[in-house]
């Protein structure tokens, strides 16, 4: 139900961790995810360690569901100085293309310890459900 919008975010990533890179709103680092499906619902959880719940933004437009977070630097006095400095800072940002199967008009979101997690509902349409069979004397002949 849930596609991979670029076969080549995942080198990006990489690529980003090697280098050390900095997400900027151009080009956003991307944010490790989980997505599965538990009962009538498919849920993303996604890693945003250190990021101020106001600093990110979820949106859906069409089928694809967009998350985009930034992670500032910590307030800083004039008397610290950086020994090291591991922790990327910057724009992160994922894309998930949705099914048209998934109720988009109620997708909820949580943010706990660093984890974002996004719970898509599947639509009642795409639910199985039973088809009752009539008989030749319960049929009823529609006209147009």
């Amino acid at each position: 139900m849930l596609m991979r919008t670029d076969p080549f975010r995942e080198l990006d990533r990489i690529t980003q961790q090697l280098l050390g890179g900095t997400g900027t709103w151009s080009r956003p680092s991307a944010m490790p995810m989980d997505a599965y499906r538990q009962g009538d619902e498919y849920v993303i959880a996604l890693d945003l360690p250190g990021v101020d719940p106001d600093a990110i933004e979820i949106d859906v437009e069409r089928n694809m569901l967009t998350v985009r977070a930034e992670r500032r630097p910590v307030a800083k006095g004039d008397d610290v100085q950086m020994e090291l400095s591991e922790r990327p800072l910057g724009v992160f940002s994922r894309q998930v293309m949705l099914a048209d199967t998934l109720d988009t008009e109620h997708i909820r979101a949580d943010y706990d310890a660093g984890v974002l997690t996004v719970r898509v509902p599947i639509a009642e349409r795409a639910k199985p459900r039973k088809v009752s069979i009539g008989t030749g004397s319960t049929r009823k002949q529609i006209s147009g």
